[in-house]
């Protein structure tokens, strides 16, 4: 297993950062997204944020995961928010590919991807990536 992250720090300017805000449910993260968001905009930046929770990738489970608003939705771009029914699957190796695609296509617009959410296995997964375990 790779002990240091994998996601690489850019120092380019013409490359916008990838952000994190991280932390359990209700403690405030969408809240300071779209904080960001709107700080972004007067220095004429867009900010797109790419869900990190478990709960949210699935459409109907709005009780208790802390959704954010389909006001707040509609305000800034989110990714990876009602993408499946749940009677699918999701996983960390998955939502590990999709974060590195959305933040690859979030930047290639000139745009800060920040990945918000609290669902830690899905951010280990994503900047350390997984063991490689032979096929159960």
């Amino acid at each position: 297993m790779q002990t240091e992250p994998h996601i690489q720090p850019t120092h380019l300017p013409h490359q916008p950062p990838i952000l994190c805000i991280v932390g359990p449910t209700g403690a405030g993260k969408t809240h300071l997204a779209m904080a960001l968001a709107e700080h972004a905009k007067l220095l004429d930046r867009t900010v797109e944020i790419i869900s990190m929770d478990s709960a949210l990738v699935y459409r109907g489970l709005d009780i208790g995961s802390a959704k954010p608003s389909k006001a707040e939705q509609a305000a800034v771009q989110h990714h990876l928010i009602d993408i499946l029914e749940p009677t699918e699957s999701y996983s960390a190796a998955r939502f590990a590919n999709d974060a590195k695609r959305l933040c690859e296509e979030i930047r290639d617009r000139g745009n800060i991807p920040v990945v918000v959410g609290g669902t830690m296995l899905y951010w280990r997964a994503w900047a350390y990536g997984l063991s490689s375990l032979p096929p159960a």
